[in-house]
C-alpha cells in the first residue's frame, strides 16, 4: 500500500473513471472542500472553495463532472450570501437556539435553518458550482440517515438520482423519495411515492432502470429493505424481494445488466447475493457465511473488492472472482498486531427463548482458557433495539477486549434482532421489556447449563442505548448480577420524549405518551424500581451530555435513584460526546472505567 496524502484531515476518496485522478475531501485549511490528486504525481489540487464546505462527492461516469452535497441556507442563491449569513451569527453574542419545527435537533448538533443542497462542478474546474436544487427545503440526501449510496449518475452522465425527505414532520417521519435532476439543470422529478423509505438508486449500466432498496411501512425505521426497480422509460415499479425475508443493503448492477447483487444481514452474518433482475427471483448467496461490506465490482463484472471483517479481525480487503468464487485476502494491515494476541472465536448456539422461540447466541472464552477452570459471565446487550450481535469487529463495545480481561462473553440476539426475518424483529414493538427479556434470561439460563466453566454467582450485564434500558430493566426486575453496567440506557419513556427522532419512540410505543400512556409507564424501568423493594446491583452509569438520542438525563435520573437507594453506584458523563464515545482518549478511559467496575465485583 503507498500513503497518498499526509494532512490528516482527507477523507471519502472516489475514483475518476479512467482511474487517473482521485477526488478526496480534505478540511487541511478548515471547511471540508473537494481536492483532485493525479496518480502521475504532485500535489493535490483544490477544486471547490465555497464558505459552506462541500459533503459526499460523485464523479460522473463521462469523467466530465463532479457531484458534491454543501449545507446552505435555502434562500441564499450564492456563496457571498451564505458567507455573510454564517459571518453575523459567529459575531453575535446571543446563542440562542431558535426553533418552530421538529427535527430542530439531530444526533449532536442544532439544526440552525441549513440545509444539504446538491451541486455539480465541471472536474476541470472550468466554473463555478452549480446548485441542482436551488430553494430546496430539504436535504440531499437526508441529514444523518443518508450516505454516498443515496447519490447517483445515470450512465450517460446527464442525470443524478438522490434521496431526499420533503415530508415537514421529519421527526415523526421515515420516508424518503427519489428524485432525478438533470446534470445542466431544470426540473426536479419525484420518482417515488410510497410512504416508507426509497433509497440506495443505482442505474442499470444499459440505463434502463434503477435499482434501489425500500422500506414500506411508514414511521418505522427497521421495516424491511425490498430491493425494488423502476422502469425509466415507463415509469413502472416492481418489487423485486417481497418473498426474501432479510432486509437488503448495498445495491450494485452486473456489467450486462441482467442481475443486481445486494448484501443482507442473516444471523450474525452479512453475505452477499445475486439475483435476476425480475420479481420472484431467488437470491443466490455468493459470499456465504461471513462478514462482507462495501463491496464495488469492476467494469466488466469479472472481478469484485470488498472488506471482510470478524470478532477476531479488524476489516481487510478482499477480492473474488465476478461469481464470488477465487476469494482471496488483499491487504494485511494488522497481521503483525493480530500474531502477537490471543483471541478466540465465537461460538453459537440456539435456546428456545420466550414462548418457544429459536433464538442465537454467540459466546467467546477467553485467552488461555482452561475448562477445569470457572470464569466469570459478562452479558452483552446490544441496542437498536433493532440490530443484532454480528461476528464483525467492532471499535466501541469490542468483544474480544472483553474476554480478554478473562470473562467468558454471552451475546444474545434476542427479540428484536434483524437478520432472523421481519417478525423477529417486530415481535419487540410494545413490548420492549417483555420477549426480549426473557430471550436475554432464558439465553443465561441456557449458558450455564451447557457451559460449567460459568461460575454462575459472577455474572454482570451490561449495554448501551436499548442495551442500558435492558441493564436498567434488570436492575428494577432481579438481583442475579454482581454489576450492572448501564450506557447511554433508557429509564424514562415519557422523558424520552425528548428524544430527536420522535417516530421511533411513536412507533415502538405504538402512540404518543398522550394518546398510549399505558405503553409508556409499562415499558419505563423507572416505574418498576421499586419492584425488588430497592434496587440491589452495583450499578455503573454513562453517558454523553452532546446524546439528542437519548438524552443524558436519562442516565442521571437513574444514577440518582441508585444513589438514593443507597446501592453502590458510578455515574460518568462525557461533556464533549454525543450517544457514542468516540474520541480515542476518552474511549481509552471508558474502557478502564468499565472493566475496573466489573472487576471490582466480579474479580
Amino acid at each position: 500500500p503507498t500513503q497518498l496524502t499526509q494532512s490528516g484531515h482527507d477523507s471519502s476518496p472516489v475514483w475518476s473513471p479512467d482511474s487517473g485522478t482521485i477526488a478526496f475531501l480534505s478540511s487541511r485549511t478548515g471547511e471540508a472542500q473537494v481536492y483532485l490528486l493525479s496518480l502521475e504525481g504532485g500535489e493535490a489540487q483544490r477544486l471547490t472553495k465555497l464558505s459552506t464546505g462541500a459533503g459526499l462527492v460523485k464523479w460522473s461516469p463521462d469523467g466530465k463532472t463532479i457531484a458534491f452535497t454543501s449545507s446552505v441556507y435555502p434562500d441564499c442563491k450564492d456563496d457571498e450570501c451564505n458567507q455573510k449569513r454564517d459571518e453575523e451569527k459567529e459575531k453575535n453574542k446571543v446563542k440562542a437556539h431558535v426553533a418552530e419545527h421538529l427535527l430542530y435537533r439531530h444526533w449532536t448538533h442544532w439544526n440552525e435553518r441549513k440545509r444539504s443542497h446538491l451541486l455539480v462542478i465541471p472536474a476541470d474546474g472550468g466554473t463555478a458550482p452549480r446548485d441542482l436544487t436551488p430553494g430546496a427545503d430539504f436535504d440531499v440526501p437526508p441529514d444523518e440517515r443518508g450516505g454516498p449510496g443515496d447519490i447517483n449518475f445515470s450512465p450517460d452522465s446527464k442525470e443524478l438520482c438522490f434521496t431526499a425527505v420533503t415530508d415537514k414532520l421529519e421527526a415523526i417521519s421515515t420516508n424518503g423519495d427519489l428524485f432525478t435532476a438533470p446534470v445542466a439543470g431544470g426540473e426536479i422529478r419525484r420518482i417515488t411515492t410510497q410512504p416508507g423509505f426509497d433509497g440506495e438508486p443505482v442505474y442499470s449500466p444499459d440505463g434502463k432502470y434503477i435499482a434501489y432498496h425500500a422500506q414500506l411501512e411508514r414511521e418505522y425505521e427497521s421495516d424491511r429493505w425490498r430491493v425494488m426497480l423502476y422502469d425509466r422509460q415507463t415509469g413502472k415499479i416492481e418489487n423485486l424481494t417481497e418473498g426474501f425475508d432479510r432486509s437488503a443493503d448495498e445495491l450494485a448492477w452486473s456489467a450486462d445488466s441482467k442481475s443486481i447483487y445486494f448484501t443482507a444481514e442473516n444471523e450474525t452474518e452479512k453475505p452477499l447475493y445475486e439475483m435476476a433482475a425480475r420479481p420472484g427471483a431467488e437470491p443466490k448467496k455468493i459470499l456465504a457465511d461471513t462478514y462482507n461490506v462495501f463491496f464495488s465490482l469492476s467494469g466488466a463484472g469479472k472481478i469484485m473488492a470488498f472488506e471482510r471483517t470478524s470478532l477476531t479481525s479488524p476489516a481487510e480487503v478482499f477480492t473474488a472472482s465476478g461469481d464470488g468464487s477465487n476469494v482471496r485476502q488483499l491487504t494485511h494491515h494488522n497481521d503483525a498486531i493480530l500474531a502477537s494476541l490471543e483471541m478466540n472465536p465465537s461460538e453459537t448456539f440456539w435456546f428456545d427463548g420466550a414462548e418457544g422461540t429459536k433464538v442465537q447466541a454467540m459466546l467467546i472464552r477467553p485467552p488461555k482458557f482452561d475448562a477445569r477452570k470457572k470464569y466469570p459471565l459478562l452479558v452483552l446487550l446490544h441496542g437498536g433495539p433493532q440490530t443484532m450481535w454480528s461476528n464483525s469487529w467492532g471499535y466501541r463495545w469490542n468483544e474480544e477486549v472483553f474476554a480478554a480481561s478473562g470473562y467468558v462473553t454471552l451475546m444474545i440476539n434476542r427479540r428484536g434482532s434483524t437478520g432472523y426475518g421481519q417478525k423477529f424483529t417486530d415481535d419487540i414493538t410494545n413490548d420492549w421489556g417483555g420477549k426480549a427479556y426473557l430471550d436475554v434470561m432464558d439465553g443465561v439460563d441456557y449458558a450455564l447449563k451447557k457451559y460449567p466453566f460459568i461460575d454462575g454467582t459472577r455474572m454482570a450485564a451490561a449495554g448501551g442505548s436499548y442495551g442500558g434500558y435492558m441493564a436498567d430493566w434488570i436492575a428494577t426486575h432481579n438481583g442475579r448480577f454482581k454489576a450492572i453496567i448501564s450506557h447511554a440506557g433508557v429509564y424514562d419513556k415519557f422523558a424520552m420524549y425528548a428524544t430527536d427522532e420522535l417516530w421511533f419512540e411513536e412507533h415502538d410505543m405504538q402512540g404518543t405518551p398522550w394518546s398510549n400512556p399505558d405503553s409508556y409507564r409499562k415499558w419505563a424501568p423507572v416505574s418498576c424500581a421499586g419492584q425488588l423493594g430497592k434496587f440491589k446491583t452495583p450499578t455503573l452509569v454513562i453517558c454523553g451530555e452532546r446524546d439528542y438520542r437519548v438524552p443524558y438525563t436519562q442516565s442521571l435520573e437513574f444514577f440518582n435513584a441508585l444513589q438514593r437507594q443507597d446501592v453502590p453506584s458510578k455515574l460518568v458523563v462525557f461533556p464533549d460526546e454525543g450517544h457514542w464515545i468516540l474520541k480515542p482518549q476518552n474511549a481509552q478511559f471508558w474502557y478502564k472505567t468499565f472493566l475496573d467496575w466489573l472487576a471490582l465485583y466480579l474479580k
